[in-house]
C-alpha cells in the first residue's frame, strides 16, 4: 500500500511538471494529520501515569519538514494522590527529531489546587516522545509533592490519518468487514 501511495504521489509530481509550458518542477505540498490516544509515564519528585489524546500536523518536505502537535490529557500520582490536567503544544523542525513545547498545567491533591506552565524540550521517534521540562506552578506550603523538574516518556497510538497532497484529501481509516 505504501508503494502504491508513493507511485501515485510521484506521478502527480510528474504530471504537475509537464503541465507547465516552461517545464518548471513544482514541489508537491504533502501534509498529514494524525490523531490518537497516548499513554505516558512521568518521573520526578513523584511518579505519575498519564492518559490523553494528541493531534499532530506534519508537513512532509525534502528540505523543511515540520511537525506541530497539540495534546490534552490527565495524569495521576498514586504515592500521595494527586490528579492533574494538562494541555499543550510542541513543535519539531527538520529531521533531527528535537521538539520544543509548553503546556498549561493544573494539579490538585483534592484539598488544594495549583496551576501554571511547563516549558519542555524533547526527542520524538517512532511514536515515542521523550521530554524533559519544569513545572512552574503557583506556590503552596502544604501541596508540595508534585513534580518540578521532570522527565516523561509518552507513546502515541495513531488511530486516524488524513493525507493531503496538493489539495487532494486522502482519508486512511480502517474499514470494518461486514459479517455474513
Amino acid at each position: 500500500m505504501k508503494y502504491l501511495l508513493f507511485i501515485f504521489i510521484f506521478s502527480l509530481g510528474v504530471q504537475t511538471a509537464f503541465a507547465d509550458d516552461r517545464l518548471k518542477i513544482k514541489p508537491l505540498d504533502i501534509s498529514v494529520r494524525k490523531v490518537g490516544p497516548y499513554i505516558g509515564y512521568e518521573l520526578g519528585r513523584a511518579s505519575v501515569i498519564e492518559l490523553g489524546s494528541e493531534m499532530m500536523f506534519k508537513k512532509i518536505s525534502l528540505t523543511k519538514a515540520s511537525v506541530h502537535g497539540i495534546h490534552l490529557g490527565m495524569n495521576f500520582g498514586w504515592e500521595e494522590p494527586a490528579l492533574g490536567f494538562e494541555t499543550g503544544y510542541w513543535y519539531k523542525q527538520g529531521r533531527l527529531n528535537m521538539s520544543f513545547g509548553a503546556s498549561l498545567v493544573l494539579r490538585t491533591n483534592f484539598d488544594e489546587t495549583r496551576y501554571g506552565i511547563s516549558p519542555m524540550i524533547g526527542y520524538r521517534l517512532f511514536g515515542f516522545h521523550l521530554q524533559a521540562g519544569y513545572h512552574i506552578l503557583t506556590p503552596s506550603d502544604t501541596f508540595t509533592n508534585t513534580n518540578g523538574l521532570f522527565i516523561r516518556l509518552r507513546f502515541t497510538l495513531v488511530t486516524d490519518r488524513k493525507w493531503d497532497v496538493d489539495g487532494l484529501n486522502f482519508n486512511r481509516k480502517k474499514k470494518k468487514k461486514k459479517k455474513k
